[in-house]
C-alpha cells in the first residue's frame, strides 16, 4: 500500500465517523508494531492538508521488559515531526511476576491503557488514537459471539466519561494485509512484541480461524465487515453522508 492510499483510507474513516475537530491535541499509542506505526504515519502526513488543524503527541508505554532500544521510533518520531514520551513502566513484571496471571491479555491491557491515558491527559490531550484495524474489529466481533453470545466489537469513536478523553481508531478500514504492505514498503522499524504470551491467545486462535475461512471461501471477511458496519451495534455512531 502506497502512502496516497493510506492517507485516503485514513482520510475516510476519519470523515464519516467526524474522528477529529479544530485544534485537537490527539496522543497516538505507539507500541513499535506495525500498526501503531503505520498510524503514526498516516496522521503525521494528513495534518498537511486536513481541513482542520490538529496537533499529535506520540506515547510509548514501556511493560518494563527488558534490552528495548527506542532509538529507531524516537528517529522516525524526530523525521515526522512528532514528539515522542516514554512512559517507563513495571507491568510485565506485575502481570506475569507478581500476579502470575493465567489470562494475562485482560490486564495487561488494562494496564496499559491507564499508563497510556495518564500521559495523554497530562500533555494536554482530548483524543487518544488506537491503530485497530478492519481485521482487529473482525476478530472481535467474532470472539464476542464465539464467546460472549452477543454481536459486538470496538467502536469508531468511544467517550470516555471519567477522563474526558475520546478515543478514535482511524484505521479502521484498512486491513491487516496493506498495513503489512505499507510497512516493509516504507521500511518501518518494528519492535517485536516482546510478551512472552504474544500469538497464544484466543485472538490469535481467532486470527488464524478467519485467515483459513477466507481461503476457504474469498471475501468472507469483507462481508463480515460489511454486517459491523450495517449491524446497528450498540453506541455505534452513525455514519455521515461524504
Amino acid at each position: 500500500m502506497k502512502l496516497q492510499r493510506l492517507y485516503s483510507y485514513t482520510r475516510q474513516a476519519i470523515d464519516m465517523y467526524n474522528m477529529i475537530n479544530d485544534d485537537d491535541r490527539i496522543a497516538i499509542g505507539v507500541s513499535g508494531g506495525k500498526d501503531s506505526l503505520t498510524l503514526l504515519y498516516a496522521l503525521s502526513g494528513l495534518r498537511k492538508f486536513y481541513p482542520v488543524n490538529y496537533n499529535l503527541e506520540a506515547i510509548l508505554v514501556d511493560l518494563g521488559s527488558k534490552n528495548m532500544n527506542y532509538v529507531y521510533i524516537n528517529n522516525l518520531c524526530k523525521q515526522l515531526d512528532v514528539k515522542l514520551h516514554v512512559v517507563e513502566t513495571k507491568i510485565s513484571s506485575i502481570v506475569f511476576d507478581e500476579r502470575k496471571e493465567s489470562n494475562p491479555c485482560s490486564l495487561c491491557s488494562k494496564l496499559r491503557k491507564g499508563a497510556l491515558n495518564e500521559k495523554a491527559l497530562e500533555l494536554g490531550c482530548s483524543k487518544v488514537a488506537y491503530a485497530h484495524h478492519k481485521d482487529d474489529f473482525i476478530e472481535t466481533m467474532m470472539l464476542s459471539l464465539m464467546y460472549e453470545g452477543r454481536f459486538s466489537t470496538f467502536l469508531p469513536v468511544t467517550n470516555w466519561d471519567k477522563t474526558g478523553l475520546t478515543l478514535i481508531r482511524p484505521l479502521m478500514l484498512i486491513s491487516e494485509s496493506e498495513i503489512i504492505g505499507f510497512s516493509n514498503k516504507y521500511d518501518l522499524p518494528i519492535i517485536k512484541n516482546p510478551c512472552i504470551a504474544d500469538g497464544n491467545t484466543k485472538r490469535g486462535y481467532v486470527k488464524n480461524l478467519l485467515r483459513q475461512i477466507n481461503l476457504d471461501n474469498p471475501g468472507v471477511k469483507n462481508r463480515l465487515f460489511t454486517a459491523i458496519l450495517n449491524g446497528n451495534i450498540e453506541g455505534w455512531p452513525n455514519q455521515i453522508t461524504l
